[in-house]
């Protein structure tokens, strides 16, 4: 159970890292219209948002591996004891 957990920890973690590139680049296409004040509101909010993905997607990154790290350690050590 906890290797399925894992897995669906580093698939989110995937997903995250893909969602914020995808704004990242969103954000590179708007920065060339005229300055109004919703390019400026999507470029905060949207600088905000890459950030908290990109927070998220690092956590989840870590909590995955550290669970398939735990689950291969607690199989190796069945077979040696």
């Amino acid at each position: 159970m906890n290797k399925l957990i894992a897995s669906l920890q580093l698939l989110a973690s995937v997903l995250m890292s893909i969602a914020a590139l995808a704004m990242l680049v969103n954000i590179i296409f708007i920065v060339p219209r005229p300055e109004t004040i919703s390019v400026v509101n999507v470029l905060i909010g949207g600088g905000v948002l890459v950030v908290c993905l990109a927070a998220l997607a690092r956590v989840l990154f870590k909590k995955g591996l550290a669970g398939l790290r735990q689950d291969k350690l607690a199989t190796d050590s069945d077979t040696v004891a």
